[in-house]
């Protein structure tokens, strides 16, 4: 993860960089509607905030751009470095966007949710949350408030940043489970193991399109405004193509279950998903004993080492007299 915001070399790169942040949180946005709309959970800090507003009647997004202004005058105060035009556009238009595409949602697509449509929904979101996510995170134009917390405590802290970040994670989503967010199996997902997907995006796509947008951006030329668009026409009809026969094979398999069948999976997967937790809850108890063993063991190696210092000087004293 990048710690700072890169500086661009001009006012076209910084542009076009703000401009893939902003796509990418649409994406991002749109991921977390499918994923709300398929009653899978959604990311811990989005759930907190849907649940809080929904109990004191405030939109989502009013309530999630209160809480990001909260968040970032803490960031503010302890590495405004982190701080960027893409900060600010996550905090201001991300829960709106979800408000949004969800009315958009509603007004397109009015039927009867169905076991299908669910897990539909929550692939499709999880595959475009972790995608926004990629972009925006990829442009490096400063990152939400919400995802600058963590490199700050681990570098304050001195704690690697995957822990710092599963137990900002894990209290959100506690949180968010009293606020009666909510909190599903991509909540989980979301929390635990969205890196491989967004290191996936990474190195598949958002590398390579912010790479050609910023060297436009540096080199601007019409030559290349062609080249981008028929590169951008066949990357997408691939990724469609493969999109869509993965979809197919999915649903294909999931036309073999029955009902009874489909459900024992879902509650065979939600065990699954509970017994990971319980796993997690374990590890990280076993690494603060294991940290807290090695500091105390570290504490009396320092002793010792002063006691013996203490020792020397004290025979030296009596050598010399």
């Amino acid at each position: 993860m990048s710690e700072n915001v890169d500086k661009p070399h001009n006012k076209l790169e910084l542009f076009f960089r703000s401009l893939l942040a902003l796509v990418g949180v649409a994406i991002l946005a749109m991921g977390a509607m499918l994923c709300k709309q398929g009653s899978v959970g959604l990311d811990p800090f989005t759930a907190i905030n849907i649940g809080i507003s929904e109990k004191i009647g405030l939109s989502l997004g009013v309530f999630q751009l209160i809480m990001n202004v909260i968040i970032i005058v803490i960031v503010l105060l302890l590495d405004r470095k982190k701080i960027g035009i893409g900060t600010i556009i996550n905090m201001v238009c991300a829960g709106f966007m979800i408000d949004w595409f969800s009315d958009l949602y509603t007004f397109l697509f009015n039927y009867q949710p169905t076991i299908l449509t669910k897990i539909v929904n929550g692939i499709l979101g999880l595959l475009c949350f972790t995608l926004g996510t990629s972009i925006y995170m990829t442009a490096k134009v400063g990152v939400a408030p919400y995802d600058a917390l963590a490199p700050i405590a681990s570098k304050r802290l001195h704690i690697k940043y995957k822990f710092c970040r599963m137990i900002q994670d894990i209290g959100f989503m506690a949180c968010a489970l009293f606020a009666g967010g909510p909190i599903g199996p991509a909540t989980i997902i979301i929390s635990f193991f969205a890196g491989p997907l967004i290191t996936f995006w990474d190195h598949h796509f958002s590398n390579k399109l912010v790479e050609t947008v910023t060297d436009f951006g540096k080199y601007p030329s019409g030559k290349k405004i062609g080249l981008g668009l028929d590169t951008a026409g066949k990357y997408t009809v691939n990724l469609v193509k493969y999109s869509y026969n993965q979809t197919v094979i999915t649903q294909e398999k999931l036309s073999d279950y029955s009902d009874e069948q489909l459900e024992e999976r879902v509650r065979q997967t939600r065990q699954t998903m509970k017994n990971m937790k319980k796993v997690l809850s374990n590890t990280v108890k076993l690494y603060g004993i294991l940290k807290k063993e090695e500091y105390m063991r570290k504490r009396v190696l320092k002793l010792q080492k002063k006691n013996e210092e203490k020792k020397q000087i004290s025979n030296r004293k009596v050598s010399k007299k």
